[in-house]
């Protein structure tokens, strides 16, 4: 039996792979053809969607997660799929390397981050897959291939988000930059102030995000910039009351609360946002950018272009006012820069990331219909990894690129072995 991290999907395959070498992974594609399975992978378990789900075959490359190579002269590191975000972040350090850009989750595994489009924030930044150099996949019938954008640029530029639809990517080869050092400064903003002044606060910010509850006047907002500064660790009582009582103690019992009597949501909201407070931290960009986070939901995140962040904001806060909905959770805002990976969700846009949360045991899917009907306003594209209810027939027109994602699909297993039923939802038949 295979679960994901919220406990929302769940599958038997018919067979479940631990592959041990990438040239077990062939091996493993071709047996699976041969016994007419289809073939998934399973990275860290964190995409919300049944994106993985099959009764055919389950791949696990939690045990290719070795560091293959590392060029100090390019600052390209190389690596097996399977390698968590957590452990390259640490790898990177060691050798003095980094991401441009991270998002708040570091479970994933790079090849899953990647292909659903994971991203971080920051206007002049790019998601995750933008620093990938070259990808090696197995393809259909067994073939090992890599491409980057000077050999094969179709592929490269369809398998950089590529939702598992291609092949089994089983290495990526990372463009990293030279570490370096954040400073995080977290400070309350009346939720109408920030949007009054989005475009300078993204513009003087390398990066910046916020978190607003639907019941409450305030906003949480989180600037992060690069600094000369030496790292200045938190002692371990501080990062414990900042990162576990508040972040996730405090949350589980609001939401805890907020199921039992929905009533309170308000109130709780609007007393939370007030004693949130402010925060300053110096650290290692990966400690800066990431966060623990155990209390258990289900999340739908959408891109919408840019232009449209207020009007959308206010919308969806108005949303997670509705009583109905009983929502506990923090709505959160990121922005990103466009991209050229064709099913890219920040592709050919300058794009504003809301994504909404809801408690694991209660029921997502009408606070998330409802959401989806206001993001469907603005031409939203959602993340691959993410709740969604749309279909290869809504999304199509929404990427002008999805033609040429479809030929390098066709291309590369014309037979749909990759293809469960989620992918012939969002993509459609082969």
């Amino acid at each position: 039996m295979w679960r994901n991290w919220a406990g929302s999907q769940t599958c038997q395959p018919a067979v479940l792979a631990d592959p041990a070498t990438r040239a077990d992974v062939a091996q493993a594609v071709v047996r699976a053809a041969a016994a007419g399975h289809v073939v998934r992978v399973a990275g860290a378990g964190h995409s919300f969607t049944d994106a993985v789900v099959t009764d055919g075959t389950l791949l696990s490359l939690r045990h290719c997660n070795r560091v293959l190579d590392v060029d100090h002269t390019t600052r390209r590191i190389r690596v097996e799929a399977g390698i968590t975000l957590r452990e390259l972040n640490q790898v990177m350090a060691e050798n003095g390397l980094a991401f441009p850009n991270l998002g708040d989750i570091d479970a994933q595994s790079i090849a899953g981050a990647t292909a659903t489009g994971t991203h971080g924030t920051g206007a002049r930044l790019r998601n995750l897959s933008a620093a990938l150099h070259s990808i090696e996949l197995v393809t259909a019938d067994g073939t090992t291939i890599e491409v980057n954008a000077e050999q094969e640029p179709d592929i490269w530029r369809a398998a950089r988000v590529g939702i598992g639809a291609l092949g089994v990517v089983t290495a990526v080869t990372i463009q990293a930059v030279p570490a370096f050092t954040l400073e995080a400064v977290d400070r309350l903003m009346a939720v109408e102030e920030m949007l009054g002044n989005l475009d300078e606060l993204l513009a003087v910010n390398d990066h910046f995000q916020l978190f607003t509850f639907g019941h409450s006047p305030l906003a949480m907002t989180s600037a992060r910039n690069r600094t000369d500064l030496e790292p200045r660790p938190l002692s371990r009582a501080r990062e414990w009351v900042e990162d576990e009582l508040l972040q996730n103690h405090a949350l589980r019992t609001v939401c805890e609360i907020g199921r039992f009597a929905p009533r309170a949501n308000g109130p709780l909201q609007r007393l939370g946002s007030r004693l949130a407070g402010s925060s300053h931290r110096i650290d290692r960009s990966d400690r800066i950018f990431t966060t623990p986070l155990r209390v258990r939901f289900v999340e739908m995140e959408y891109a919408i272009p840019r232009r449209h962040t207020a009007e959308a904001v206010r919308a969806v806060r108005e949303l997670a006012r509705r009583p109905e909905f009983e929502v506990s959770f923090p709505i959160e805002v990121r922005w990103v820069a466009p991209d050229d990976a064709y099913l890219s969700p920040a592709g050919g846009r300058e794009t504003c990331y809301i994504a909404l949360h809801q408690y694991h045991k209660l029921d997502w899917k009408p606070y998330f219909r409802a959401a989806e009907a206001i993001f469907d306003s603005f031409g939203g594209r959602p993340h691959w990894g993410k709740q969604h209810f749309q279909t290869a027939q809504t999304l199509r027109p929404r990427y002008p690129e999805w033609d040429s994602f479809a030929a390098v699909r066709r291309r590369l297993d014309p037979e749909g072995r990759f293809a469960n039923a989620h992918v012939r939802r969002v993509l459609g038949e082969v």
